[in-house]
């Protein structure tokens, strides 16, 4: 096989509202902590659980003003994107490093699971490398982006 692939897909809760950031630039970027929570019996019968803390980051900007406007702590999501890993430097000026799953370009991918109301309108949202495919959200003056 020629190539790689390099593609993640998470399923899970928000631990926190979106934290979205304004660059110099005027670009941003939405990050989000998802938990993915796996439950089994031990052995024993005993119930187990064990939560992995997955950090992502949004640099599409329609993707952005979804995640702002309609997710919240505890939101049910899909999430699809590249496994990243980045090089920065704290304070004292010591290399760091922060592996995330990044939505940007054609690649990534933002699905609303909860199907939540607000009202009579469904909040439900899916968006695809720029594309809007979920909820009623009536006439075009109420789409989010």
């Amino acid at each position: 096989m020629a190539g790689s692939v390099n593609k993640v897909i998470i399923i899970g809760n928000l631990g926190r509202d979106p934290e979205v950031r304004t660059f110099q630039n005027g670009g941003k970027v939405a990050n989000l902590r998802i938990a993915c929570t796996e439950k089994w019996k031990d052995k024993d019968g005993n119930r187990q659980e064990k939560t992995e803390w997955i950090p992502v980051a949004i640099f599409q900007e329609g993707l952005i003003r979804v995640a702002e406007q309609y997710l919240r702590k505890g939101s049910k999501v899909y999430v699809s994107g590249k496994f990243t890993t980045r090089k920065w430097q704290d304070q004292s000026g010591a290399d760091r490093y922060s592996t995330e799953v990044v939505l940007q370009g054609f690649g990534g991918t933002l699905v609303m699971l909860d199907g939540k109301q607000d009202g009579n309108r469904d909040t439900g949202a899916q968006q695809s490398s720029g594309g809007y495919g979920g909820g009623d959200m009536g006439d075009d003056q109420n789409i989010p982006f």
